[in-house]
């Protein structure tokens, strides 16, 4: 009786805090790459929502989901991921003092499964070897546990929260009075992308580039069929390895005719990240 009792004050008192206004997310710094800029001749930002808590931008959008879901009385949500979106899941879940399940498929670093347990609290199932497997598994046990999903990168809820990102940025640039011309993205998903697409809204004067690697283009090659694409993962990018996008997002990108797609060799992509590293 008193563990029920503890339980339900445990619920009762997440839901007062779910219900505040304040998001779980933080505002993140707009950096300008002096390098980058001399190189193409033009101002380039780097928005570093690394900096948020569990590491993405993530928890914008699914922090606010996690949110919704104990306002409507959930106690835990349970999540399937390959990293960023299952960290943020639990982040948020631990914040607002509920249970949190995630499911990772077998290629997830161990580094991210001991993060999900040691700090979030988080029970951690391995399923399948990419993310579409492990899904199948959280959306049985979401019906089994009778919690939420929640979806690594569908849902407007999501959507809208990461649309705030663009917010931010619009925001940041205005105090340096500029305005941004265009925004690139990377695009596992589709999930930062939906965000960014209900940011930019119906303005005609910012373009929007979608990138991929090689072997993780499933958002690019439905973007040329002009439907939905599966492919199997064969990129290192395992955080980008959706199999096929999602049909809202592709829908939404087609509709906009403002979204174009990039895709580069993992090479490219570690040299890249290097150069970040470096800068």
């Amino acid at each position: 009786m008193q563990t029920m009792r503890r339980t339900t004050l445990a619920v009762a008192a997440a839901a007062v805090r779910a219900l505040t206004n304040a998001p779980l997310h933080d505002i993140t710094p707009l950096i300008k790459s002096a390098p980058l800029s001399n190189k193409l001749n033009c101002d380039v930002f780097f928005k570093m929502d690394c900096a948020q808590p569990p590491g993405s931008f993530k928890l914008r959008g699914i922090g606010a989901t996690v949110k919704e879901a104990v306002e409507n009385g959930a106690d835990g949500v349970v999540s399937s991921s390959g990293g960023n979106a299952g960290l943020a899941t639990a982040h948020a879940a631990r914040a607002l003092g509920i249970a949190c399940t995630v499911v990772l498929p077998t290629t997830t670093p161990d580094a991210v499964r001991s993060k999900l347990e040691d700090e979030y609290g988080a029970e951690v199932i391995v399923e399948g070897a990419i993310w579409d497997e492990a899904n199948e598994r959280a959306k049985a046990l979401a019906a089994e546990y009778r919690r939420p999903l929640v979806h690594p990168f569908e849902g407007e809820t999501t959507h809208k929260g990461h649309a705030s990102l663009v917010q931010e940025v619009d925001e940041q640039l205005a105090e340096m009075g500029k305005k941004m011309d265009a925004i690139v993205c990377c695009v596992g998903g589709g999930g930062l992308l939906a965000g960014v697409l209900r940011g930019v809204g119906d303005r005609d004067d910012c373009l929007i580039v979608a990138a991929e690697t090689h072997g993780a283009d499933s958002f690019a090659q439905s973007m040329e069929a002009g439907k939905p694409a599966t492919i199997p993962i064969t990129s290192i990018a395992k955080s980008l390895g959706a199999g096929t996008p999602s049909p809202t997002v592709l829908k939404d990108a087609l509709a906009s005719k403002r979204v174009y797609t990039h895709v580069v060799s993992d090479a490219a992509a570690v040299r890249a990240c290097l150069s970040f590293a470096d800068e």
